[in-house]
């Protein structure tokens, strides 16, 4: 395997801190350089276990600081971005839509730029992968699924956002020749997700005896894919997709939010020891959430048939190894529900 350098954005986040370590523990001859800004969503801990690995670099920074941006190009020479950075709460970016301009559209222009001005003379084995989400093509009905070529219809802040980043990284490969490459995917699950999101956020209240605040009637269907399937799919985009192509991964498991609560709730009073169905009487049916779109699905047709890519893991077995590991990682969420895991940068990079 040759050596190279590569960049990847947002590598503190959920997602990204799975990516960040399947690239560094499974290619020692890469130098991956993890750049995040450690908003809320940022953690650090999430990435102990190769924070001392010698091909593992981390670098604090903001993608709409386009100067610092191209700065950290020139200075480390990158021959790959994979660009993971994004706001991506959607009831966020409906209480602040500007932040999501800013991070999702500026901040990738802002890598575009640093990247097709550091690479220009010579794009040969450069490449840069921008991953981006399903809900640019906004809602389906009870039937269908999202293909590569389905129409964009983002009906949210932070959908029109990354549907915006999309276009421009198409803009740059037909604009300027930047070799570059977009992966759009349904919704993750698995360890280390902020928990804000819904299978988190839902495994710590039924913990605690929360309430499980459910939109609407409960009815909206999700996609949901377990998070290290999905780095294992960014792995093979990655060295194997065809440039200026758009892939899309999906885990084949279309949940209703109510049946997946109560899945939830049933395998949590197991194994919490607790009388079947107590968990369930904390559903509490709340305003729908504007906007809210009722159904994704996604065909991953492509990726199987050009890049040999399946889901591993099935979502009953993959939701039981999720709440298995936050029950075994109680202390990982009560730092990041206290906030107290903001200060684990300024403890473990005061040295440096």
């Amino acid at each position: 395997m040759e050596n190279k350098t590569i960049l990847i954005t947002g590598g503190a986040g959920f997602i990204g801190s799975h990516v960040v370590r399947l690239f560094v523990n499974k290619y020692p001859n890469y130098k991956i350089i993890n750049l995040d800004n450690l908003t809320y969503a940022g953690n650090l801990a999430n990435l102990k276990d190769i924070e001392d690995k010698p091909n593992y670099k981390f670098v604090k920074g903001d993608i709409v600081d386009g100067a610092a941006m191209y700065k950290l190009f020139e200075d480390e020479k990158f021959e790959a971005v994979i660009h993971l950075a994004a706001e991506s709460h959607v009831d966020r970016s409906i209480s602040n839509p500007t932040e999501f301009v800013f991070t999702n559209v500026i901040g990738t222009v802002n890598l575009l730029n640093a990247a097709n001005r550091t690479w220009k003379d010579n794009f040969e084995g450069k490449l840069f992968y921008h991953v981006s989400t399903d809900e640019v093509y906004g809602s389906l009905g009870h039937e269908g699924l999202f293909t590569e070529t389905s129409n964009y219809d983002p009906h949210s802040p932070y959908s029109a956002s990354k549907a915006s980043s999309d276009h421009f990284v198409r803009a740059y490969f037909d604009t300027y020749g930047l070799p570059s490459l977009i992966s759009n995917c349904s919704n993750n699950y698995g360890s280390y997700q902020f928990p804000e999101k819904l299978i988190p956020l839902f495994i710590n209240n039924i913990r605690n005896n929360q309430p499980l605040p459910v939109y609407g009637k409960g009815l909206n269907i999700r996609d949901w894919l377990w998070v290290e399937d999905h780095a294992r799919a960014i792995d093979v985009i990655f060295h194997k997709g065809k440039l200026g192509s758009t892939y899309n991964i999906g885990g084949h498991n279309e949940w209703t939010n109510i049946d997946l609560i109560k899945i939830m709730c049933t395998i949590l009073d197991g194994k919490l020891g607790r009388e079947k169905g107590s968990s369930e009487k904390l559903i509490t049916y709340v305003k729908d959430r504007a906007g809210h779109d009722l159904r994704y699905a996604i065909d991953s047709t492509k990726l199987k048939n050009e890049l040999d890519w399946v889901p591993s893991l099935q979502f009953e077995k993959g939701l039981e190894k999720t709440i298995d590991w936050y029950l075994a990682n109680v202390d990982w969420m009560e730092s990041v529900t206290s906030g107290n895991y903001q200060d684990y940068y300024a403890k473990q990079y005061a040295k440096h």
